[in-house]
């Protein structure tokens, strides 16, 4: 009896993957002229892809900082958590390399680091000459965790042309640490990072002023992107989230802000990016994208 019990268990599996597909990942080669190097990209495709003719919304999906391409598929608790994201909103999901501490940006003193460039003209034209895409920015968004969640904001609000939406989990949204909860250990190894990455720690010299989201919100407001902000009550990072969400109320700029139980950690983020798919799929949706 237990041996009909466990053959039909087992048939009743295969039937279920049968009729629930799973997505695929891609490992993509990205040539890097800039770099002169060559970077990974994870790409998730949704089941529906390999039978479809139909060109695919894409959302970038940035790691943050310490971190490298394949954390959002090896670092949260459930590791189908992507690609059952990527089947239920049938999105095709990018994630690039950023590297430790590039903050996805062109390093004026580090040549090994311009990831600014590298996102915009070496990742997204090899994604969109690869897959069947959108290939305008009424089907392409950009997210991303803590240092990512500021590159999702920095690169969207320099590259407006690109984006039709963009959002942060926990993000770092201050440059300038000191505003934040970090310990005096953590606070020294940033600077040296930032010192390294802008040629300067110092939070009023130009560079570091001129590249912090904290100091874009007029630019943020004028290019009317879809905006979505989320962090946790208890996160290291959430003065400077809210004061990103004060700044954007005070200047008039529309955008969702959401605060939740929760701190700088997987946990956090698993839980948050399903609610950033759904906010994607609205702004796809008024966008006449399927």
């Amino acid at each position: 009896m237990n041996y009909i019990r466990i053959l039909f268990l087992l048939c009743f599996s295969v039937i279920a993957k049968a009729q629930n597909p799973i997505a695929t990942v891609d490992s993509v080669a990205i040539q890097s002229p800039s770099m002169s190097k060559i970077f990974k990209a994870a790409v998730v495709l949704p089941s529906s892809y390999a039978k479809s003719k139909a060109s695919y919304p894409v959302l970038y999906l940035l790691h943050g900082g310490a971190g490298h391409f394949g954390d959002w598929l090896k670092q949260t608790p459930d590791k189908m958590l992507v690609k059952n994201l990527a089947n239920q909103y049938n999105v095709i999901i990018v994630m690039p390399e950023g590297e430790a501490f590039s903050w996805y940006m062109d390093s004026p003193y580090d040549k090994a680091s311009q990831f600014e460039t590298h996102i915009m003209k070496e990742v997204i034209p090899k994604i969109d000459n690869t897959y069947r895409t959108i290939k305008n920015k009424e089907g392409r968004a950009i997210t991303g965790l803590s240092m990512g969640g500021h590159g999702a904001m920095y690169l969207s609000a320099r590259n407006p042309d690109m984006f039709c939406a963009a959002s942060t989990m926990s993000g770092a949204m201050d440059m300038n640490f000191a505003n934040s909860k970090m310990n005096a250990e953590g606070l020294k190894s940033v600077n040296e990072r930032f010192q390294k990455l802008l040629g300067t720690s110092d939070p009023n010299n130009e560079v570091f002023v001129k590249n912090s989201i904290m100091n874009m919100i007029d630019t943020i407001k004028k290019n009317g992107l879809s905006i979505f902000i989320d962090c946790g009550v208890d996160d290291f990072l959430i003065a400077s989230n809210r004061e990103l969400h004060q700044r954007l109320v005070y200047n008039g700029t529309p955008h969702d802000y959401i605060e939740r139980p929760g701190g700088h950690s997987w946990d956090y983020w698993q839980n948050a990016l399903p609610y950033h798919l759904l906010f994607f799929q609205k702004v796809f949706k008024s966008n006449a994208i399927k």
